[in-house]
């Protein structure tokens, strides 16, 4: 029988200080995050950035990616372990986002929460970092 053993692809402190950096900019250019969080997905072995913005639902995902590269483009060299390619942006009632904010709430100011192994509502939270749920 064989047997495959997956290791999980770990959660770096650059990723970390990237994920707030990325939040504190948006913040600056005064794109709404109500919220923020990096998410382990364990089908593909990797994580995701979320970033949960109300107008995702009026003008749909593609402003919001500008805005966001634009974002990007402003954090320095040393900040820029996230890229376009991990982020997924989504309406603020989006089912994950709508799930950790019946769990937590962060309020405006940028928090750093390790998540990990919790279940809400018959919902697995393997991994999680979040930086805002409001």
């Amino acid at each position: 029988m064989d047997t495959q053993v997956v290791v999980k692809e770990g959660l770096s402190t650059e990723m970390i200080d990237a994920g707030e950096a990325l939040v504190k900019q948006l913040d600056k250019i005064k794109f709404i995050t109500d919220a923020a969080f990096w998410l382990y997905l364990p089908d593909v072995n990797t994580w995701r950035f979320f970033i949960a913005n109300p107008e995702v639902k009026i003008h749909g995902p593609k402003r919001a990616y500008r805005k966001i590269q634009n974002a990007l483009s402003r954090i320095s060299s040393e900040n820029s372990y996230i890229a376009l390619r991990e982020i997924t942006v989504v309406d603020t009632h989006d089912p994950l986002v709508s799930l950790l904010r019946a769990a937590i709430r962060t309020g405006k100011e940028v928090s750093g929460i390790r998540f990990s192994h919790n279940i809400i509502n018959g919902t697995l939270i393997e991994d999680s970092y979040i930086y805002r749920v409001l």
